[in-house]
This record gives C-alpha cells, sequence and structure tokens, in this order.
C-alpha cells in the first residue's frame, strides 16, 4: 500500500469517526429530550393523572405502529434502493402508497375506536373516556409523521428526521403542560395532557413535511408515479407486525394495569419503565450505526468479521447499560420520590426492569441482525410468541403482585426473547450472539486485522437497511 493510499484510508477512517459520532449523538440527544418529557410530565401532573394519559398513550402508540402498516421502517429500504436504482418513478410511487395506505387505515381505526368507547356497554371514567376520544385523533398524526420521517432519513437527513418527532412533539408537550397549569389557574387533566400531545404532534408533521419537500429529489419530485403493491406488501408486513409486536412488548404492562382499573399504578409503572430503558439507550444508538455494515458483511459472507462486530458492539452496549443501570439502581428510591411520595412504590418495580435490560444488552443487538440477514419473518414470529407470553404472564403477575408483577413479567418475556433470538442466529446465522462471542477469542480482533472493512459515513449517516440489492427499532417505548 502507498503513502497516498494510505493518507486516503486514514481520512476515511476519520470521516467514518466524525459521521458515526454524530449520529451517535444526534440519537441520545433526541432520545434523552424523549425521556425528560415524561418525567417531567409525570412530576408535573401526579401519579393518577399521569396514569390515565399513560394508559391511552400506550394504547394509541400501539394502534398508531399497525396503522403505519410497516412503512416507517420499510420506505428506508425502498426509497434507498430506488435512487440508487435511479428508479424515480418507483420511488414517488412507494411514498404516495404508503402515505395514502396508512392514512386510510388510520382513519378507520380511529372512528371504530371512538365508536367503541362510546357505546361499550361498561362505562369508562368521564375522565378516561374524554382522554381516549382525544387520543383517537393522535392515530393518523403519528402514523404520517412516522412515514414522512422515515423518507426524510432515506433522503439523508438525520437531523431533520429525529427532530420532529422526539424533540418538537415532546418538547412542545411538556411547554403546553408547564405553561397551560398556570393560565388555567388549576393542574391540567388527562384529556389536556392529551391535547397537548396532539398539538405537538402536528406540529412534528408540519415540520417533517416540510422536510420531505426540501429534500426530495427533482427527479422524484417530477416523476410520474409507478406502484409494486404486491412487492411492497410483502415487504413492510413483516416490519409492521415487528413493530406493534415490539409496541405491545414494552406496553403490555401499562394496557394491563389500566385495563383492571388499576390507572394510578399504570402511570407509576410507565414511568419506572421509561426510567429503566434509559439502559437500553446505548445499545439502541450502536445499532444506528452498525446497521448497514452487518448488513453488508452478511452479503458478503464475511462471518468472521461479521462475528467480531457482533461481540465488540455488545461489548460496549453491555459496559454502557451496566453503568446506567448501577447509577439508576442506587438512586431508584429518591428519582421516584422526586416525582412525588406514590411514585416511590415502584422502587422494586425499577430494579426487576433495570436487571432485565442488562441482560438483554448482553445479548446484544439481535434483533437487528435478525433484520439486516433477511429473517425478518422469523424474527417477527419470535416477537410475537414473546409478546404474547408477556401478556399472559402479566395478567397472572399483576393479579398476585400488582405493578411489580408486571415488571416481573416484562423483563422475564423481553429475557426469554432475547434467549430465542439467540438459539435462532447461533443455528442458522452460525455467529454467537452478544458477549458469548468471547469465547471465540481468535475472532476478537479480526476488525482490526481488516482494514478493508469499515462502516461508511453515509450509511451511518443514512440509516437504511440493506440486503441483496432490494433489501432491508427499535423504538424508544415513549
Amino acid at each position: 500500500m502507498n503513502m497516498h493510499e494510505r493518507g486516503g484510508g486514514s481520512a476515511r477512517i476519520r470521516r467514518v469517526v466524525v459521521g458515526g459520532a454524530a449520529a451517535f449523538s444526534i440519537y441520545v440527544a433526541s432520545a434523552g429530550v424523549t425521556a425528560c418529557s415524561q418525567l417531567l410530565l409525570a412530576r408535573i401532573v401526579g401519579a393518577h393523572t399521569y396514569g390515565v394519559y399513560a394508559y391511552v398513550i400506550a394504547w394509541i402508540t400501539i394502534l398508531a405502529y399497525f396503522c403505519a402498516l410497516g412503512f416507517d421502517i420499510a420506505l428506508l429500504r425502498f426509497v434507498s434502493v430506488y435512487q440508487t436504482l435511479a428508479a424515480s418513478s418507483l420511488a414517488r410511487g412507494v411514498i404516495q402508497y404508503a402515505e395514502r395506505r396508512s392514512l386510510a387505515v388510520s382513519l378507520l381505526v380511529a372512528f371504530v375506536g371512538a365508536a367503541i368507547i362510546d357505546i361499550w356497554p361498561s362505562p369508562f371514567p368521564t375522565e378516561l373516556k374524554r382522554t381516549f376520544l382525544v387520543g383517537f385523533l393522535l392515530i393518523p398524526i403519528l402514523a404520517l409523521l412516522w412515514i414522512r420521517c422515515s423518507v426524510v432519513r432515506a433522503f439523508g437527513g438525520v437531523v431533520p428526521a429525529l427532530i420532529p418527532d422526539r424533540v418538537v412533539r415532546d418538547g412542545l408537550l411538556v411547554i403546553i403542560v408547564v405553561v397551560a397549569g398556570p393560565l388555567l389557574g388549576s393542574q391540567v387533566d388527562a384529556r389536556g395532557i392529551m391535547l397537548a400531545s396532539v398539538a405537538g404532534a402536528v406540529v412534528g408533521l408540519v415540520l417533517a413535511s416540510q422536510a420531505v419537500r426540501r429534500l426530495c429529489p427533482d427527479s422524484i419530485r417530477t416523476a410520474d408515479a409507478q406502484y409494486e403493491p404486491a412487492s411492497w406488501r410483502q415487504t413492510a408486513v413483516p416490519f409492521m407486525i415487528i413493530a406493534g409486536a415490539e409496541a405491545l412488548l414494552n406496553r403490555a404492562g401499562v394496557v394491563l394495569l389500566g385495563w383492571f382499573g388499576e390507572t394510578r399504578e399504570a402511570g407509576i409503572y410507565s414511568l419506572v419503565f421509561n426510567i429503566a430503558f434509559l439502559v437500553a439507550l446505548p445499545r439502541t444508538a450502536i445499532n444506528t450505526l452498525f446497521a448497514p455494515t452487518i448488513s453488508s458483511l452478511f452479503t458478503g459472507n464475511d462471518r468472521t468479521t461479521l462475528q467480531a462486530l457482533v461481540t465488540r458492539a455488545a461489548l460496549w452496549t453491555l459496559f454502557a447499560a451496566l453503568a446506567i443501570a448501577l447509577g439508576l439502581a442506587i438512586m431508584a428510591e429518591p428519582l421516584l420520590s422526586w416525582f412525588g411520595a406514590d411514585f416511590v412504590t415502584g422502587v422494586p418495580a425499577l430494579h426487576i426492569l433495570l436487571l432485565g435490560q442488562v441482560v438483554a444488552a448482553a445479548f446484544g443487538s439481535l434483533l437487528l441482525i435478525m433484520t439486516m440477514t433477511e429473517h425478518e419473518r422469523a424474527a417477527a414470529v419470535l416477537l410475537v410468541m414473546s409478546a404474547a407470553g408477556n401478556i399472559l404472564a402479566s395478567v397472572a403477575f399483576i393479579y398476585w403482585l400488582g405493578l411489580t408483577g408486571a415488571a416481573i413479567a416484562s423483563s422475564a418475556a423481553l429475557i426469554v426473547w432475547h434467549i430465542a433470538m439467540a438459539v435462532f442466529i447461533s443455528r442458522h446465522l452460525r455467529l454467537l450472539p452478544g458477549v458469548f462471542g468471547l469465547l471465540v477469542p481468535s475472532r476478537k480482533k479480526n476488525i482490526a486485522a481488516r482494514p478493508d472493512v469499515h462502516v461508511d459515513a453515509s450509511s451511518v449517516l443514512d440509516f437504511t437497511p440493506r440486503k441483496h440489492n432490494t433489501s432491508t427499532r427499535q423504538r424508544a417505548p415513549l
């Protein structure tokens, strides 16, 4: 290798490091805003009001994920591939198809949901009913917002994609609640919080729509739409199942506690779950950095380097998760008491949820590995089974132990789900998942020994899952 090649390689590595650090920082910062908004909200309104809001928003979020029809993820693949192939007509067609189908389904679900709430034989408490009726307005807005943010990501805009959904929407929610209380001369109720959520989502949707128009290439904007709906649906359906099932897995405790009429406990559980989920932020952020590389290594059949990369990423996330979880566990009681005396009862649940997240971190990003290696259908099946098991376990444990039981069921389901994915990956991909890759010490240094293996900066800044030619969440629960 000559001096020029070495210099060019060093410059590229620097660009990768800078680009990866930027993507990591943006994602962590936006996730932090989302988490802080929920924590401040719980502090401002108290356990009961926050519980009603948390129960309703859990339902609304689950429904909105299903109503996005999987295109909030699939568009990352389709739009990027069509741009690469200069298939502008198909790119315009898939964007229109995704938005129109999602909007139609969302409006139908919102209408049916409002009708069910209105005619349900067992009457809902007035505050809960009003909050649900306002919340149904949020379903089409959220589904369309997520789809347009996905399009922005596919066009290369990480910051414009993250800000409307994670910064503006949640930040405006807290601002409205903080300002509205003094103006109204009383504490904001759950319906008021939901109205603030709708307002924040509308502003986020407007910003995302502007970003789409600003970043959309002229070739796509002026092209005549061409449609391949059968191919699009075949790809999007597994992602819809994954997104919906993951939302259900994360929110089962809140939904079931609220369903049993324990809205106060639902609010406490929602708060401690959101706090515990901070442990998962390093894993989610690192996914943004390594997803395209995992896909390219799998396509090139470089299993040795893929094993080394998976193990290295798992070690990073485990160390970060342990540090965060240890700090939160030590500060659990004073932290929850800051939100109010009612929230202190969630300390045991928080410890259990932290343990579950740390164990999950040791397994690494298994869902990402499966979706990046053409196994999204198997991933969907395992996730649905885990979500169903979580619901069944939650019903039993909540009956016996209340919100602590919900935490036990959630952590157990999370660990079992990761064990199931680990078994699948070891059998079908011949990879040792997570930190178990340390059992193959000769592979750990492979990345350093392979200068041709790198994370492309443009791929980092455009988190586009790719598979061979036409290929391809973790979302925060907030």
